[in-house]
């Protein structure tokens, strides 16, 4: 059983030797998977043409009403079943009022007070151990426009085809110390947001997009320091990066006597420094209050149950059962848990053969190569079904092929979508492993002929030259000779040769 730690990050400062903790929250909004927004029946087509997915709902127009889209409902459920987090009977939208030029009603329909999921946690690798970061809850809200300020000198558009879009932000507990586990842990959530089909989840795209807010204190206080949010960070490296660069400046005002004023800053990725925004904002900025036309949702025991039967298992289940049952390593279980892609392949894989290791291998080795060369994503699309692969192994491990001549000659036909099976075209090509011996030893007998310096060689004491011999009689044999019988015949042929 995994053991949960706690693991602070310490910085120590070398003029006045105080030692300070890193304390770090986030907030991670993720864009989810649905057809149409949050409140309307507009499309999501985020790249479309400028504000053509849009509609008078989405602009605010006098006389609209909101609609909430129930798809979004479902798919909050599910990470909060992802997260072992508790789901209220009841949940409420409410207006957060604030301008900005991409926000066109001029307010958010957001929840604050009561949100949709509350509490719960994720586990994340450290290296002591697992530790469990504690959520505070996560909501649902719809997305702002976007601001263009690249396309004029003097002005900046304004694209609002990804207004009301659906959002679900988590907030986590400040509860988070390091770079290594900010990174850490918003990798497990996105995986997890993949894993449930409810968000395709990519920081790079802007479908994943992550604040952080970070404080430093005394080690020997339990008082938190001022925080300081770090807006727009648009990847795991950059959001250590400025993790880092933000830490140091503000232990180096604390270092100074100075104060820390609660802000919110950007990160120059290409200078390594921080800068300020704005400063930040409380809640009470922006005046809260209950949306008036969007009703109390309601969420009985019935519905959460029918959401939790659509679950699949979750990876951190799957991976016990793989390591625990199929007695596969910790690497291949992670690997093979990484997404629900290649997890069902496997599934059905193991339906076919017993040989799981074997199979784990070809998986995350030659089939992921192959896959990674050409672009492709995800299992699902990968030109060797499931029982075929198991097919193939089961021919290796029962010694009627080599692994050579398995990945050499029929994995190629096969990635080419060959209508024939493995045993089909070992058949016509004759790819069954040789095991008479008579021709075995014949084949070691013509190759140690055409090496008669290298044979004297091994007999003065070069014994790494059975590797060589090895190798040669496998060339010879077009791989369909046994490895391990061909090393016990090279052997008997030398020892009784002058």
């Amino acid at each position: 059983m995994s053991t949960h730690v706690d693991q602070k990050s310490t910085l120590l400062s070398h003029d006045n030797n105080i030692l300070y903790d890193t304390v770090i929250g986030l907030e991670i909004h993720a864009q989810l998977k649905t057809n149409t927004k949050l409140f309307s029946g507009d499309i999501l087509a985020f790249a479309s043409e400028p504000n053509t997915a849009i509609s008078p709902i989405v602009l605010g127009y006098p006389g609209t009403l909101p609609q909430l889209n129930k798809a979004t409902i479902e798919l909050a459920l599910k990470i909060g079943l992802g997260c072992h987090a508790t789901i209220p009977s009841v949940s409420y939208f409410e207006r957060k009022h604030y301008f900005y030029p991409d926000l066109p009603k001029g307010y958010q329909i957001t929840q604050n007070k009561y949100p949709i999921i509350q509490g719960g946690w994720i586990d994340i690798k450290t290296p002591t151990g697992l530790k469990k970061i504690e959520l505070d809850h996560i909501h649902l809200e719809e997305d702002a426009g976007k601001a263009i300020h690249d396309l004029d000198p003097q002005h900046s558009y304004i694209d609002f085809n990804r207004a009301g879009a659906p959002l679900l932000e988590m907030v986590t507990k400040p509860c988070l110390s390091s770079e290594l586990e900010v990174a850490n842990f918003i990798s497990a959530y996105q995986k997890l947001l993949r894993w449930l089909s409810v968000s395709d989840a990519d920081l790079e795209k802007g479908m994943l997009r992550c604040d952080v807010n970070i404080s430093v204190k005394r080690t020997t206080t339990e008082q938190l320091g001022t925080r300081v949010e770090l807006k727009n960070l648009n990847s795991i490296r950059n959001i250590k990066k400025a993790i880092s660069v933000e830490r140091q400046r503000m232990i180096d005002i604390l270092k100074q006597g100075g104060v820390i004023e609660q802000e919110t800053r950007g990160f120059d990725a290409q200078k390594d420094m921080t800068f300020s925004l704005r400063e930040k904002e409380l809640a009470h900025d922006y005046c809260y209050f209950p949306e008036p036309d969007i009703p109390p949702v309601q969420i009985t025991n019935a519905w959460v149950e029918q959401v939790a039967k659509q679950l699949p298992t979750l990876p951190e289940q799957r991976q016990l059962y793989y390591t625990h049952t199929l007695l596969l390593t910790d690497y291949q279980a992670e690997l093979l848990c990484d997404n629900q892609s290649i997890g069902n392949y496997f599934e059905i894989a193991i339906q076919y053969t017993k040989h799981h290791q074997p199979l784990a291998n070809w998986m995350i080795g030659p089939i992921k190569e192959w896959l990674n060369q050409h672009k492709i994503d995800s299992f699902e699309e990968c030109p060797v079904a499931p029982h075929i692969l198991a097919n193939l192994i089961n021919l290796e491990e029962s010694k009627k092929i080599t692994h050579d001549v398995a990945i050499k000659h029929i994995l190629p036909l096969l990635l080419n979508s060959t209508a024939e099976s493995p045993t089909q075209i070992a058949e016509r090509l004759n790819l069954f492993q040789e095991n008479n011996e008579e021709e075995l030893e014949q084949w070691v007998r013509d190759v140690l002929a055409t090496m008669p310096d290298k044979v004297a060689e091994f007999k003065k004491g070069k014994l790494g030259l059975i590797g060589l011999f090895v190798g040669a009689v496998k060339k010879k044999s077009n791989g369909k000779a046994d490895p391990q019988k061909i090393v016990q015949i090279v052997e008997q042929v030398l020892s009784s040769t002058k």
